[in-house]
């Protein structure tokens, strides 16, 4: 069914764009590993460590996303290393009295240089509006923050043929005041809400058509040579038996990984599977 949704609102949309991954291999591909609410404090320092270590041939650009507490930690554990770590959230406000929230100020001076913003479980989980989205994505730019941009649909608004339609709201309210300077520090990770965390995968050809999309939106906004080298990568139930194949199609540059990046192993079989299937697309 997802393919036949993907298929219609295609052929509804307009002309493919004049540019492609394929013709721009300068974009580097990227794996990001959000390990949510787990780990240990030795634990995140063992993981981060291992993923440190594993990735030093890598082309592939890791970026590791702890829990808040363990920032400073996997800061020590990363240092000199060629993986970046950020954090999962922040908050709108710069400081203040609200209580439980975090700071970009406070995560830039952690030595985190990216951020999650999005997240469909703080989208739907929290209730977290569009345009709250696009706050937070402003306020980690000003704090001169790296951001992976979440955009993805349900179950039900894909079964109803609106994948592209929520796609684009998402992106209008996330990026309402970001300059086209601005997207050279943005990476939009497309994760259908339905694939996150259930075993089910989107198929490479509908993955790659959402990406697609998302692209033609961007390059309404902008300019073409702002939007040519914008990473578009995918996330929901990625594994290291799945990463390649979803990772050949030409618009996917690399993945938000969850679940699997909590195991070493698994993550960097991740990574290389990246960079062997974005190397193929990318010649």
């Amino acid at each position: 069914m997802p393919h036949e949704v993907a298929a219609r609102q295609i052929a509804t949309n307009e002309e493919e764009p004049l540019y492609s991954a394929a013709m721009h291999p300068a974009r580097r591909p990227f794996v990001g590993g959000n390990w949510k609410m787990n780990t240990s404090r030795q634990g995140a320092i063992d993981l981060a460590r291992a993923v440190a270590t594993g990735i030093e041939s890598s082309r592939c650009e890791v970026v590791i996303f702890p829990p808040f507490p363990w920032l400073l930690p996997v800061a020590d554990a990363v240092n000199r290393s060629r993986a970046a770590f950020g954090a999962q959230d922040l908050s709108v406000e710069a400081q203040g009295a609200f209580t439980g929230q975090v700071s970009a100020e406070m995560i830039v001076d952690c030595g985190a240089t990216w951020a999650i913003i999005g997240h469909s479980e703080r989208r739907h989980g929290l209730a977290e509006s569009p345009e709250l989205c696009g706050a937070k994505l402003r306020r980690a730019l000003d704090a001169k923050l790296s951001a992976v941009l979440c955009v993805g649909e349900t179950w039900e608004e894909r079964s109803a043929g609106r994948t592209d339609e929520i796609n684009r709201m998402q992106l209008d309210a996330a990026l309402a005041g970001v300059p086209a300077e601005a997207l050279a520090r943005i990476v939009v990770a497309y994760e259908p809400v339905w694939a996150i965390g259930t075993g089910r995968t989107a198929t490479v050809d509908d993955a790659d058509a959402a990406h697609r999309a998302i692209r033609r939106f961007l390059g309404n906004r902008y300019a073409p040579a702002a939007v040519e080298g914008v990473r578009i990568i995918y996330g929901g139930s990625v594994n290291a038996g799945n990463a390649r194949s979803l990772f050949s199609a030409p618009e996917i540059d690399g993945g938000l990984i969850g679940g699997a990046s909590l195991k070493a192993a698994e993550f960097l079989s991740i990574v290389a599977a990246t960079e062997l299937a974005t190397a193929s697309t990318r010649s």
